[in-house]
């Protein structure tokens, strides 16, 4: 048994704090709610980070930013865990992340539709609803959907149709 004192676990979630995401620099993995559980097993830290979703291009890099950010406090003994169930959903972001998604231009989800029923997700990803969507910009719901697909593929590209400008929209799922 080492005599080294452990950092808590409430240290380690605001070690966690100061991750960026790789995609969306201006919200932290903790607060789009990625980083699913902090504990430690014996004397390893365990972290729990359940992807945005199964092929999410960025969670390499995501795991490999914990595990610095983790190094560069000390911890030496750790290991990161890939939980998929139950699976990511935008309800996870919190109110602060969502604010800062607006105010960085990307309008953030709306809350309660990644909790619907499946037919309802079904509609939406087909382009079969009415979801309105706010223009980060100017705060006008004149807007459309450009494309399901936009910088990144947890978004989709929208338009203001009032103050003409492109934006994103970070999708529900």
């Amino acid at each position: 048994m080492s005599t080294t004192l452990l950092p808590t676990i409430d240290e380690v979630w605001s070690w966690l704090a100061e991750v960026p995401d790789p995609e969306i620099p201006v919200v932290s993995v903790t607060e789009l709610g990625i980083v699913r559980d902090v504990r430690y097993e014996h004397e390893t830290l365990v972290v729990a980070v359940t992807p945005t979703y199964s092929g999410c291009p960025a969670t390499a890099v995501i795991d490999l930013m914990i595990e610095d950010k983790l190094r560069e406090k000390g911890v030496a003994d750790m290991r990161l865990e890939r939980r998929l169930s139950p699976p990511w959903t935008t309800d996870w972001v919190t109110k602060a992340a969502r604010e800062k998604l607006k105010a960085f231009g990307i309008a953030p989800p709306i809350d309660g539709t990644a909790s619907d029923g499946m037919s309802a997700k079904a509609a939406r990803l087909s382009g079969q609803n009415s979801l309105s969507v706010a223009c980060p910009r100017c705060g006008s719901v004149q807007t459309e959907r450009i494309s399901q697909f936009g910088s990144t593929p947890c978004k989709a590209a929208w338009r203001c149709k009032d103050c003409l400008e492109p934006f994103d929209y970070f999708k529900c799922i």
